[in-house]
């Protein structure tokens, strides 16, 4: 059963973008940009680790550089005092 993306954000995941710079495979001189974006685990990012490896397997062009970033949409609130207040 997959998860929604609501409940992978309680479970913890975090959006994450991946900026991949890699080199083109009949251009070496020349650098390309794919952006990657999934729910992920940080620190670890077992997802894009995957994908890399994936990349590295089966394409053609070889990873120059991977700039990542990610936010966690979904947080606990902070709990604190609210006062009554009656309004005429």
């Amino acid at each position: 059963m997959s998860m929604s993306d609501f409940e992978r954000q309680l479970c913890g995941y975090r959006l994450t973008t991946a900026e991949i710079l890699y080199r083109m495979p009949d251009h070496p001189g020349l650098i390309q940009s794919f952006t990657w974006q999934q729910y992920d685990l940080a620190p670890e990012y077992p997802i894009l680790r995957k994908f890399l490896m994936f990349w590295r397997n089966k394409l053609d062009g070889p990873i120059h550089s991977v700039n990542v970033g990610s936010c966690q949409l979904i947080c606990a609130s902070e709990l604190g005092a609210v006062e009554e207040m009656t309004l005429h």
